[in-house]
């Protein structure tokens, strides 16, 4: 029995050592890797709890990819950005750190010191977001818009020459119509005051997570919410509601982000990715380089439809222009919204294994979506300014 056993255990331990060798080897990689000095500034106002989903993904990315602060350590998505603090035993649930209040020379000295500004949200936290679950109906905000000190800050980065990457709901409410426009010239884009969202399945029946507000709005622009199947919604900042169906309005499974394989920006990224989240629908100033846009493939009705609410064919999805020595990106979708834990950043290689495990097109798990398509395009710009940074 003694000699079965082994027999046994000398079969089993090359498996062993391979099951524990391949990740100490990933570490060992990634530990050994040079680490990268990159000064970031991340802007984050919409942090309802600690998972600090809006900009963990962007963080994750960062120490993989072993960029640090000049103080030589890395990134702390609890710390490290500036926006709300969520801390439900505070007044307000939590506190705010922000640039209200700073000059414009604090606020020139601050860029000076940054090689990136990256606005992942300004939407805010609202008292529903605090409710055990978080109710989804409208409620009193606590803190939230683009305010005059975010204006500042781009328009100092951009007379710098420093890289400003801006994501969607930016400029959407809550923030004020002055404040937008004076965005949307500093960064060369129109909103057109629409937003869309697609959903697997429209019968609130089959799907719970449609939220009430937007219901009642559809009934009372419509009458009643006669809809089932999968369908886009899209609404708009005036409060106008519009429902298009999968087949009657438009052919694709889902949204579909398109890029093309040769492409003069360089960028190595997935011809086609669906994207089943929210986005905006904007415009572009003709200085600006189309990376991927969003194609939902419309029916000829479909087409009509767009054209009436004053839509075009594609809407940009990733667009960038060349300011100076610097960028001015704007990703038109809620890409940087990771709800799921995305494990240690801490080995190498580990993007390559789960791209390879979640298919480009399952648009069920967003996570598909981070690691086939937001983490290469963020590591490439990242990558990129390290590179800049290095000629300079």
């Amino acid at each position: 029995m003694k000699e079965e056993f082994k027999l046994f255990l000398t079969r089993l331990l090359p498996f062993v050592l391979i099951l524990a060798g391949i990740p100490l080897i990933s570490y060992l990689i990634w530990f050994w890797t040079p680490t990268r000095n990159l000064e970031i500034l991340v802007v984050d106002k919409t942090v309802r709890d600690q998972t600090y989903q809006e900009h963990q993904g962007i963080f994750w990315i960062l120490e993989h990819g072993k960029f640090k602060k000049s103080e030589d350590r890395f990134y702390d998505s609890s710390q490290d950005y500036l926006g709300f603090f969520p801390d439900r035993s505070a007044q307000n649930y939590g506190q705010i750190k922000d640039l209200t209040g700073k000059s414009r020379s604090d606020i020139d000295s601050l860029v000076r010191k940054k090689e990136l500004i990256f606005i992942a949200d300004t939407y805010g936290v609202f008292e529903n977001d605090f409710n055990k679950p978080p109710v989804e109906n409208p409620s009193t905000k606590i803190y939230g818009g683009m305010d005059l000190s975010e204006i500042r800050l781009i328009q100092s980065a951009k007379e710098q020459g420093k890289t400003v990457i801006a994501e969607y709901n930016s400029m959407a409410s809550p923030t004020p119509k002055p404040i937008r426009t004076e965005f949307e010239n500093l960064m060369g884009i129109k909103w057109t005051g629409w937003i869309g969202r697609y959903f697997d399945e429209l019968d609130t029946v089959q799907n719970g997570d449609i939220p009430l507000w937007m219901r009642k709005e559809y009934k009372a622009q419509h009458g009643t919410w006669d809809l089932a199947g999968p369908g886009l919604i899209f609404v708009k900042e005036s409060g106008e509601i519009e429902a298009f169906l999968m087949k009657r309005d438009f052919q694709n499974q889902t949204p579909l982000i398109r890029t093309q394989k040769v492409n003069k920006h360089g960028f190595k990224l997935p011809q086609v990715i669906p994207y089943p989240d929210w986005f905006d629908v904007v415009m572009i100033e003709r200085d600006y380089q189309v990376v991927s846009y969003y194609d939902i493939n419309p029916t000829a009705s479909g087409l009509q439809r767009l054209r009436t609410m004053g839509l075009p064919r594609f809407f940009p999805a990733v667009v960038y222009r060349q300011i100076g020595e610097g960028r001015q990106y704007y990703f038109a979708g809620d890409f940087s919204d990771i709800k799921k834990d995305l494990g240690s950043p801490k080995f190498s290689g580990l993007p390559f294994l789960w791209r390879s495990l979640y298919v480009a097109a399952d648009f069920t798990d967003r996570q598909s979506f981070f690691w086939n398509y937001y983490q290469p395009l963020l590591e490439q710009i990242l990558q990129q300014e390290h590179q800049s940074k290095k000629k300079d």
